[in-house]
Protein backbone atom coordinates (compact mmCIF):
# COMPACT_ATOMS: atom_id res chain seq x y z
CA UNK A 1 0.00 0.00 0.00
CA UNK A 2 1.47 3.04 -1.12
CA UNK A 3 0.25 6.27 1.32
CA UNK A 4 -0.20 9.93 -0.55
CA UNK A 5 1.14 13.38 0.78
CA UNK A 6 -1.71 15.85 2.22
CA UNK A 7 -1.33 18.66 4.06
CA UNK A 8 -2.91 19.13 8.05
CA UNK A 9 -2.83 22.06 9.62
CA UNK A 10 0.38 23.35 7.79
CA UNK A 11 1.99 20.40 8.19
CA UNK A 12 2.90 16.80 6.94
CA UNK A 13 0.58 14.42 6.82
CA UNK A 14 -0.16 10.62 4.89
CA UNK A 15 -3.02 9.14 3.82
CA UNK A 16 -3.90 5.41 3.87
CA UNK A 17 -7.22 4.40 2.40
CA UNK A 18 -9.02 1.34 0.99
CA UNK A 19 -11.93 1.49 -0.78
CA UNK A 20 -13.78 1.40 2.92
CA UNK A 21 -11.88 3.49 5.03
CA UNK A 22 -9.41 6.45 4.99
CA UNK A 23 -6.65 7.53 7.52
CA UNK A 24 -4.85 10.96 7.53
CA UNK A 25 -1.47 10.19 9.92
CA UNK A 26 0.73 13.54 10.85
CA UNK A 27 4.91 13.13 10.15
CA UNK A 28 5.48 17.13 11.23
CA UNK A 29 4.23 16.07 14.33
CA UNK A 30 2.84 13.19 16.75
CA UNK A 31 2.60 10.19 15.82
CA UNK A 32 -0.93 10.99 15.60
CA UNK A 33 -3.67 9.44 13.63
CA UNK A 34 -5.89 12.62 13.34
CA UNK A 35 -8.82 11.08 10.67
CA UNK A 36 -10.66 7.91 10.06
CA UNK A 37 -13.16 7.87 7.85
CA UNK A 38 -15.51 5.40 6.35
CA UNK A 39 -17.05 5.50 2.96
CA UNK A 40 -20.27 5.71 4.62
CA UNK A 41 -21.76 8.04 7.83
CA UNK A 42 -21.40 11.23 5.43
CA UNK A 43 -17.59 10.36 5.12
CA UNK A 44 -17.42 12.50 8.87
CA UNK A 45 -14.35 12.04 10.69
CA UNK A 46 -15.08 9.52 13.47
CA UNK A 47 -12.36 10.85 15.52
CA UNK A 48 -12.52 14.44 17.82
CA UNK A 49 -10.59 16.80 15.82
CA UNK A 50 -9.85 19.78 18.65
CA UNK A 51 -9.38 23.47 16.90
CA UNK A 52 -5.62 24.47 16.74
CA UNK A 53 -6.79 27.68 18.96
CA UNK A 54 -7.51 25.79 21.64
CA UNK A 55 -5.03 26.62 24.78
CA UNK A 56 -2.49 23.86 25.49
CA UNK A 57 -3.22 21.46 28.26
CA UNK A 58 -0.20 21.66 30.61
CA UNK A 59 1.80 22.79 27.40
CA UNK A 60 0.59 19.50 25.36
CA UNK A 61 -1.54 20.40 22.05
CA UNK A 62 -3.86 17.32 22.40
CA UNK A 63 -5.35 18.08 18.39
CA UNK A 64 -7.47 15.23 18.70
CA UNK A 65 -7.33 11.45 17.26
CA UNK A 66 -5.28 9.10 17.91
CA UNK A 67 -1.62 9.26 20.33
CA UNK A 68 0.22 6.83 22.34
CA UNK A 69 1.33 8.04 25.88
CA UNK A 70 3.14 5.81 28.49
CA UNK A 71 1.58 5.48 31.84
CA UNK A 72 0.74 5.76 34.88
CA UNK A 73 -0.19 9.08 33.98
CA UNK A 74 2.39 11.80 35.45
CA UNK A 75 1.39 15.83 34.80
CA UNK A 76 5.31 16.31 33.72
CA UNK A 77 6.03 12.83 32.26
CA UNK A 78 3.05 12.50 30.45
CA UNK A 79 2.99 15.38 28.62
CA UNK A 80 5.72 15.81 27.06
CA UNK A 81 5.41 17.63 23.87
CA UNK A 82 5.45 15.68 20.24
CA UNK A 83 5.79 18.76 17.77
CA UNK A 84 8.97 17.83 15.93
CA UNK A 85 9.07 15.73 12.88
CA UNK A 86 9.37 12.23 12.74
CA UNK A 87 11.35 9.55 11.10
CA UNK A 88 8.96 7.64 8.47
CA UNK A 89 9.31 4.18 7.40
CA UNK A 90 7.16 2.52 4.61
CA UNK A 91 5.81 -1.20 4.91
CA UNK A 92 3.95 -3.09 2.63
CA UNK A 93 0.62 -2.72 4.29
CA UNK A 94 1.44 0.66 5.92
CA UNK A 95 3.82 3.10 7.26
CA UNK A 96 5.77 3.17 10.55
CA UNK A 97 6.77 6.67 12.89
CA UNK A 98 9.42 7.04 14.85
CA UNK A 99 9.34 10.36 17.19
CA UNK A 100 12.32 11.80 18.88
CA UNK A 101 14.04 11.03 21.83
CA UNK A 102 11.92 12.96 24.79
CA UNK A 103 14.40 14.85 26.50
CA UNK A 104 13.09 14.88 29.75
CA UNK A 105 12.34 10.90 29.61
CA UNK A 106 14.65 9.57 27.23
CA UNK A 107 11.38 7.71 26.03
CA UNK A 108 11.07 7.11 22.15
CA UNK A 109 7.28 6.93 20.76
CA UNK A 110 6.76 4.92 18.45
CA UNK A 111 3.36 3.93 15.87
CA UNK A 112 2.99 1.83 12.99
CA UNK A 113 -0.45 1.32 10.90
CA UNK A 114 -1.09 -1.30 8.70
CA UNK A 115 -4.23 -2.32 6.54
CA UNK A 116 -5.70 -5.43 6.10
CA UNK A 117 -8.60 -6.21 3.56
CA UNK A 118 -10.68 -2.83 3.08
CA UNK A 119 -11.27 -2.07 6.95
CA UNK A 120 -8.84 -3.63 9.56
CA UNK A 121 -6.40 -1.36 10.72
CA UNK A 122 -3.33 -2.96 13.19
CA UNK A 123 -1.94 -0.32 15.16
CA UNK A 124 1.31 -1.05 17.10
CA UNK A 125 2.68 1.01 19.78
CA UNK A 126 6.25 1.20 20.83
CA UNK A 127 8.28 2.50 24.01
CA UNK A 128 11.63 2.24 23.88
CA UNK A 129 14.11 3.53 26.90
CA UNK A 130 17.03 5.68 25.26
CA UNK A 131 17.87 6.36 28.43
CA UNK A 132 20.22 5.95 31.51
CA UNK A 133 18.69 3.46 33.74
CA UNK A 134 15.79 1.58 33.72
CA UNK A 135 12.47 2.67 33.71
CA UNK A 136 8.93 1.02 34.49
CA UNK A 137 5.75 2.11 32.86
CA UNK A 138 3.76 0.99 30.42
CA UNK A 139 2.46 2.33 26.71
CA UNK A 140 -1.28 3.70 26.73
CA UNK A 141 -3.14 3.97 23.33
CA UNK A 142 -6.21 6.73 23.64
CA UNK A 143 -8.55 7.27 20.98
CA UNK A 144 -10.08 10.73 20.58
CA UNK A 145 -13.79 10.00 19.35
CA UNK A 146 -16.58 13.12 18.21
CA UNK A 147 -19.65 13.83 20.44
CA UNK A 148 -22.75 12.82 19.64
CA UNK A 149 -22.33 8.91 20.41
CA UNK A 150 -22.94 5.55 22.30
CA UNK A 151 -20.12 3.99 23.74
CA UNK A 152 -20.06 -0.04 25.28
CA UNK A 153 -17.43 -1.77 27.21
CA UNK A 154 -18.70 -5.20 27.26
CA UNK A 155 -18.29 -7.38 30.62
CA UNK A 156 -17.20 -11.21 30.50
CA UNK A 157 -19.71 -13.66 29.91
CA UNK A 158 -21.89 -14.45 33.63
CA UNK A 159 -20.92 -17.25 35.66
CA UNK A 160 -22.68 -19.69 38.21
CA UNK A 161 -22.77 -19.27 41.79
CA UNK A 162 -24.76 -22.83 41.93
CA UNK A 163 -22.41 -24.08 39.11
CA UNK A 164 -19.15 -22.86 41.29
CA UNK A 165 -17.98 -19.90 40.26
CA UNK A 166 -17.01 -18.26 43.97
CA UNK A 167 -14.04 -16.07 42.83
CA UNK A 168 -14.55 -12.56 40.78
CA UNK A 169 -13.16 -12.32 37.25
CA UNK A 170 -12.38 -8.13 36.80
CA UNK A 171 -13.04 -4.66 38.72
CA UNK A 172 -14.40 -1.48 37.57
CA UNK A 173 -12.03 1.06 38.80
CA UNK A 174 -13.26 4.30 39.10
CA UNK A 175 -11.65 7.92 38.97
CA UNK A 176 -11.64 10.48 42.16
CA UNK A 177 -13.88 12.37 40.01
CA UNK A 178 -16.12 10.07 38.65
CA UNK A 179 -19.49 9.77 40.01
CA UNK A 180 -21.34 6.83 38.77
CA UNK A 181 -24.80 7.98 39.61
CA UNK A 182 -24.66 10.48 36.44
CA UNK A 183 -26.92 9.35 33.71
CA UNK A 184 -23.64 9.01 31.62
CA UNK A 185 -23.45 5.50 32.89
CA UNK A 186 -25.89 3.23 31.77
CA UNK A 187 -25.33 -0.03 33.40
CA UNK A 188 -26.41 -3.22 31.86
CA UNK A 189 -26.28 -6.77 32.50
CA UNK A 190 -23.77 -7.39 29.58
CA UNK A 191 -21.91 -4.01 28.76
CA UNK A 192 -21.69 -0.85 30.39
CA UNK A 193 -23.36 2.28 28.19
CA UNK A 194 -21.11 5.44 27.46
CA UNK A 195 -24.42 8.07 26.70
CA UNK A 196 -21.97 10.80 25.75
CA UNK A 197 -24.39 13.59 25.48
CA UNK A 198 -25.38 13.27 29.38
CA UNK A 199 -22.05 13.54 30.64
CA UNK A 200 -22.19 17.35 32.17
CA UNK A 201 -18.75 16.58 33.57
CA UNK A 202 -15.42 15.14 33.81
CA UNK A 203 -15.82 11.10 34.18
CA UNK A 204 -13.54 8.13 33.76
CA UNK A 205 -13.98 4.77 34.40
CA UNK A 206 -11.32 1.73 33.82
CA UNK A 207 -11.78 -1.83 33.93
CA UNK A 208 -9.38 -4.51 35.03
CA UNK A 209 -10.40 -7.79 32.58
CA UNK A 210 -12.45 -7.34 29.88
CA UNK A 211 -13.34 -9.41 26.34
CA UNK A 212 -10.82 -7.30 24.84
CA UNK A 213 -13.14 -4.52 22.85
CA UNK A 214 -15.09 -1.73 22.98
CA UNK A 215 -17.32 0.17 20.22
CA UNK A 216 -18.61 3.38 19.48
CA UNK A 217 -21.51 4.12 18.01
CA UNK A 218 -22.28 7.57 16.39
CA UNK A 219 -24.39 8.24 13.31
CA UNK A 220 -25.05 5.03 12.25
CA UNK A 221 -21.49 3.59 11.99
CA UNK A 222 -19.47 1.49 14.94
CA UNK A 223 -16.08 2.13 15.64
CA UNK A 224 -14.09 -0.90 17.10
CA UNK A 225 -10.79 -1.12 18.62
CA UNK A 226 -9.41 -4.14 20.16
CA UNK A 227 -6.15 -4.95 22.39
CA UNK A 228 -5.49 -8.41 23.65
CA UNK A 229 -5.85 -8.87 27.36
CA UNK A 230 -3.62 -10.74 29.82
CA UNK A 231 -5.44 -11.43 33.25
CA UNK A 232 -2.14 -12.71 34.96
CA UNK A 233 -0.40 -9.56 33.85
CA UNK A 234 0.29 -6.18 36.17
CA UNK A 235 -1.40 -2.99 34.52
CA UNK A 236 -1.45 0.72 35.78
CA UNK A 237 -3.88 2.07 37.45
CA UNK A 238 -4.77 -0.14 39.46
CA UNK A 239 -4.79 -2.99 37.09
CA UNK A 240 -6.79 -1.59 34.13
CA UNK A 241 -6.54 -2.58 30.68
CA UNK A 242 -8.94 -0.13 29.23
CA UNK A 243 -10.07 3.06 30.77
CA UNK A 244 -12.58 5.27 28.96
CA UNK A 245 -12.68 8.99 29.58
CA UNK A 246 -15.68 11.24 28.95
CA UNK A 247 -16.74 15.04 29.59
CA UNK A 248 -19.71 15.09 27.30
CA UNK A 249 -17.37 17.23 24.50
CA UNK A 250 -16.13 13.70 23.33
CA UNK A 251 -15.15 10.59 24.51
CA UNK A 252 -11.93 8.86 24.63
CA UNK A 253 -11.04 5.07 24.30
CA UNK A 254 -8.49 4.39 25.54
CA UNK A 255 -6.54 0.71 26.16
CA UNK A 256 -3.03 -0.27 27.67
CA UNK A 257 -0.12 -2.24 28.18
CA UNK A 258 1.37 -4.39 31.10
CA UNK A 259 3.65 -2.61 33.23
CA UNK A 260 7.25 -3.19 32.35
CA UNK A 261 10.56 -2.13 33.85
CA UNK A 262 12.47 -1.16 30.83
CA UNK A 263 16.07 -1.30 30.68
CA UNK A 264 17.99 1.59 28.51
CA UNK A 265 17.63 -0.06 24.96
CA UNK A 266 14.67 -1.67 25.67
CA UNK A 267 11.32 -1.63 24.20
CA UNK A 268 7.50 -2.52 25.14
CA UNK A 269 4.92 -2.52 22.37
CA UNK A 270 0.98 -3.03 22.65
CA UNK A 271 -0.98 -3.54 19.92
CA UNK A 272 -4.80 -2.74 18.58
CA UNK A 273 -6.79 -3.40 16.02
CA UNK A 274 -9.24 -0.98 14.83
CA UNK A 275 -12.36 -1.41 12.38
CA UNK A 276 -15.58 0.17 11.37
CA UNK A 277 -18.72 -1.53 11.01
CA UNK A 278 -21.66 -0.17 9.05
CA UNK A 279 -26.13 -0.66 9.18
CA UNK A 280 -25.88 -1.30 12.77
CA UNK A 281 -28.33 0.29 15.48
CA UNK A 282 -27.65 2.30 18.58
CA UNK A 283 -26.08 -0.25 21.02
CA UNK A 284 -28.06 0.77 24.01
CA UNK A 285 -30.40 -2.04 24.70
CA UNK A 286 -29.51 -5.97 24.87
CA UNK A 287 -30.97 -6.40 21.54
CA UNK A 288 -28.95 -3.71 19.65
CA UNK A 289 -25.76 -4.90 21.94
CA UNK A 290 -25.91 -8.28 21.16
CA UNK A 291 -26.08 -8.06 17.04
CA UNK A 292 -22.95 -5.60 18.11
CA UNK A 293 -20.96 -8.32 19.67
CA UNK A 294 -22.16 -10.93 17.29
CA UNK A 295 -20.43 -8.58 14.39
CA UNK A 296 -17.56 -7.45 16.36
CA UNK A 297 -16.80 -11.57 17.18
CA UNK A 298 -17.19 -12.30 13.49
CA UNK A 299 -13.93 -9.63 12.92
CA UNK A 300 -12.06 -10.95 15.54
CA UNK A 301 -12.48 -14.55 14.53
CA UNK A 302 -10.53 -12.87 11.14
CA UNK A 303 -7.54 -11.68 12.54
Amino acid sequence: MKPSKTDYRGGDALVLATRAIELVVTTSVGPRVVSLRSSSGKKRNLFLEISPDEPRGNGYDFRGGHRLWHSPEDIVRTYQPDDEPLAVAMLPRGIALTQPVEQKTGIVKGMSLEIFGERTVKVTHTLTNRGLWTIETAPWALTMLRPGGYGVLPFLPKGSHAGGDLLPNYALVPWTYTDLALPAWEMNRDFLGVNVGKATEAQKLGITNYPGWAAYWNDGVTFVKYAAVDPAANYPDLGCAFETFTNGKMIEFETLGPLAKLAPGETATHVEFWTVLEGLAKPNTAATFTKVASAVKAWLTKL
